[in-house]
């Protein structure tokens, strides 16, 4: 058992056993905005900080997409896909909406015309003029 102990702490200590740093946004933004710089590449800015280049990749495709701003904001990050179909659904809702406008307007103006034809005793559902 000491033995193995031993071993644990060898390996320990030969392997640095390091923790995590969590990056904030800003951070992750400052770092990516390094590899944009003239000479810097991601590999070299990513030893420079101690992290995995495909880490840095990952981060630099957040912050394209606007992920990592979005995060900075404290705003919830939505998947692309799910985006789009929000913004489909905004326009179907905004196209219906123009339509029963328009139907409304319609049936406003028939009001008034059958009223003016005396076709139309009263119109007790539709509002006056100053309402």
């Amino acid at each position: 058992m000491s033995n193995t102990n031993a071993n644990f702490e060898m390996t320990g200590i030969l392997l640095g056993q390091e923790v995590r740093k969590r990056r904030t946004a800003q951070e992750k933004i400052a770092i990516i905005q390094q590899t944009m710089e003239p000479g810097m590449n991601v590999s070299h800015v990513a030893r420079l900080h101690g992290i995995q280049p495909s880490l840095l990749f990952k981060w630099k495709k957040q912050y394209q997409e606007g992920s990592l701003t979005a995060v900075a904001a404290g705003e919830d990050v939505v998947p692309a896909s799910e985006l789009t179909a929000a913004l489909k659904q905004v326009r179907e809702l905004q196209r219906l909406l123009g339509k029963k406008t328009m139907e409304v307007e319609i049936l406003k103006e028939a009001v008034e015309y059958g009223q003016s034809r005396k076709w139309i005793a009263h119109a007790p559902l539709l509002p006056k003029d100053g309402e």
